[in-house]
């Protein structure tokens, strides 16, 4: 993600934010603005994620307790607007929830945080979202010698955290297609393999969680011939229909990520997507093949 891009998805999902908590205030912009004691356009401006506008943390606090924000909320924003003021030189999540994560990784996790549905394809690994912690830190180790232990065990911790998503009132509706090499590449052995095919199976009994796979048989497909692993976030619409943030296509790498947000760039990632569902099994059949995989590692 470059420079540019990240700052213009944060300070618009920022405005976005903030939009969200004046008007559940009840206040017009307006308002906000005398309150603030600033002109309207300034609370224009920052609603906009204006690329000139800078967030200082008194104007920041003075408005937060002005729509009566709560304490999540105040944190999130007073680490998000800081974040518009220090570049890259550290990732945001890393002062809000002390734990370390990939200054490119940081925004992707508060959008993840505010989706309705996550669609997500992987060719070769469990989702993060649906990993057991052994099959989390076993693809931590890799490549070796890239992150220390200490750096291991924060980033298995937060990818258990960020399970809680799937868990809580009004949780996003996780849809994942699986190439099949996923159920049969081994992670950490037999016995974590077993553990993490039972808890794929347990996830799927949630209303809010499908996992579909695609089997050998479908032959070429989106996912291999076109894009590899992606995400879709699509989020919430307010009370007049429109999303409160637009839909985001994002792709990561070993060092980096890419946020497309261009309508031409998701629509293409939804076309493969498209593909991707065509060709995989329902959830049912779906199941039976990780049942099966699960009982080959558990008698192997």
């Amino acid at each position: 993600m470059s420079e540019a891009v990240g700052s213009a998805l944060l300070r618009r999902h920022i405005g976005r934010r903030l939009e969200a908590l004046r008007k559940h205030a009840g206040l017009t912009q307006e308002q906000a603005a005398e309150q603030l004691q600033k002109g309207r356009t300034t609370i224009a401006r920052w609603e906009e994620g204006h690329e000139n506008v800078r967030f200082r943390d008194i104007d920041v606090k003075a408005l937060l307790d002005i729509y009566g924000a709560g304490e999540h909320d105040t944190k999130v924003l007073l680490a998000l607007t800081a974040e518009t003021r220090n570049g890259r030189r550290k990732s945001w999540w890393h002062d809000y929830t002390e734990t370390a994560l990939p200054a490119w990784f940081g925004l992707y996790v508060t959008l993840e945080d505010s989706a309705e549905t996550i669609l997500q394809y992987q060719s070769e690994l469990i989702p993060g979202l649906l990993q057991t912690p052994t099959y989390a830190e076993q693809v931590a180790r890799v490549p070796p010698g890239y992150l220390a232990e200490e750096e291991i065990t924060r980033r298995v911790q937060v990818r258990v955290e960020r399970q809680s998503l799937l868990t809580r009132p009004r949780a996003p509706h996780l849809q994942v297609v699986l190439n099949q090499a996923v159920l049969h590449r081994p992670i950490g052995g037999n016995k974590a393999m077993a553990e993490q095919m039972t808890h794929l199976l347990e996830m799927m009994v949630k209303a809010n969680v499908t996992v579909r796979i695609v089997p050998f048989s479908a032959g070429v497909h989106s996912g291999m011939a076109a894009c590899g692993p992606f995400t879709i976030l699509d989020f919430p619409t307010n009370d007049f229909g429109d999303a409160l943030e637009p839909p985001l296509a994002y792709a990561e790498t070993l060092t980096g990520a890419m946020y497309l947000n261009k309508p031409d760039e998701v629509n293409a990632y939804r076309l493969a997507w498209a593909d991707l569902e065509k060709r995989a099994l329902n959830q049912t059949a779906s199941k039976r093949l990780i049942s099966e995989a699960q009982k080959g590692y558990t008698s192997g």
